[in-house]
């Protein structure tokens, strides 16, 4: 294993067994404000996806960070966390990701323990180096401190894990320091990217590699491959893999084109360096309109349809890139029918 001491290797551009019922699916939500909505509907919709999901069998329910958007509710996530740990029984919860950068390892590892003290054996840790904004957001987080995440985030990791567990050797300033509440288990750990450098650094470091399908479609498959080609023992002894894609399940055809053309939308306003909920009616006028209809689809960048041709494709992707698991990601404006698609997803599941 990769320690704390030396730290972990930047040469890059205690398990819980799963429950037999639980399938190898996970739902990423960045838990978001419908229009009309207000952050507490949004977090009790949150809420009701997380349930929702536990009940038709997936394994994880992860929720994302990112700041200085009113379109969504997910800046805080550790305490997202705490309160869907309260009120769901046996899915794993966690965030996908805590931006690193953003916040000290110490704390991360204090928040992550108590989570535990809440719920044992329940909880996930997705690290990023992204800031999960935009420029102006990430100096106003960062005090201001200039950094370079490339160069500092190994280090980052490798005192996260000191705190987590793995230690400090005898005479490192760290070594009295204990990030408390102390527990008896530790968080799954999971390094994200969406470039190469996340499962590169997961390999090399014998870390679990979680890749966003959904933001590079192009690149997930060969670096997923690679990962487990390069994997080293390190913090995990065995490789270890999810692959999260867009996906929405309805044999409606205009739910169908509905959700393709909010997402195409929600990009271009974050491209326009618009944040704010989507009203229902822009997405219909922009599905409708030549913007949206003429423009060439790309099929390998979100699985779409009825809920066994869904299936088919996650699958395909999955064992493209060698995965152990799928993370499923359905952002959209109608919650009714996002966890319908979920619950179809779950149901055309092969067991």
């Amino acid at each position: 294993m990769v320690g704390a001491a030396a730290g972990l290797r930047q040469d890059v551009a205690d398990e819980t067994p799963d429950t037999p019922a639980t399938l190898p699916l996970a739902v990423l939500d960045f838990v978001g404000i419908e229009h009309g909505e207000t952050p507490v509907d949004s977090i009790a919709g949150a809420v009701e996806v997380a349930r929702a999901v536990e009940a038709a069998g997936y394994r994880r329910y992860w929720v994302s960070e990112h700041h200085n958007m009113t379109s969504l509710a997910c800046s805080a996530p550790e305490i997202l966390i705490s309160h869907l740990l309260t009120l769901t029984s046996s899915i794993r919860v966690g965030a996908a990701g805590i931006m690193l950068p953003n916040h000290t390892a110490f704390k991360v590892a204090e928040t992550f323990r108590t989570l535990l003290a809440i719920a044992p054996g329940r909880v996930d840790l997705g690290l990023g180096r992204a800031p999960g904004t935009d420029p102006l957001t990430a100096h106003v987080l960062r005090r201001g401190v200039q950094t370079d995440p490339a160069a500092d985030f190994p280090g980052q990791v490798a005192e996260l894990l000191g705190f987590l567990g793995d230690g400090f050797p005898e005479g490192h300033p760290y070594a009295r320091l204990v990030a408390a509440p102390v527990v008896a288990d530790r968080p799954e750990v999971f390094m994200l990217g969406s470039s190469a450098y996340g499962p590169q650094f997961a390999a090399v470091n014998g870390m679990r590699a979680v890749f966003a399908h959904h933001m590079s479609p192009d690149l997930a498959t060969p670096v997923l491959r690679r990962y487990r080609e390069q994997f080293q023992p390190g913090v995990e002894q065995q490789p270890w893999s999810a692959i999260s894609v867009l996906a929405f399940a309805s044999d409606d055809p205009e739910q169908v084109t509905r959700f393709e053309a909010a997402w195409a939308l929600t990009m271009l306003n974050l491209r326009r360096n618009i944040r704010e909920p989507i009203r229902p009616e822009e997405v219909d006028a922009f599905a409708a309109s030549p913007e949206f209809r003429d423009a060439p689809r790309d099929p390998d960048r979100m699985a779409v349809g009825p809920a066994s041709e869904v299936v088919a494709r996650l699958r395909e992707l999955q064992e493209q890139a060698q995965t152990d698991e799928v993370v499923v990601v359905t952002p959209g404006l109608d919650r009714a029918a996002r966890i319908a698609s979920f619950e179809a997803i779950a149901a055309a599941w092969p067991r």
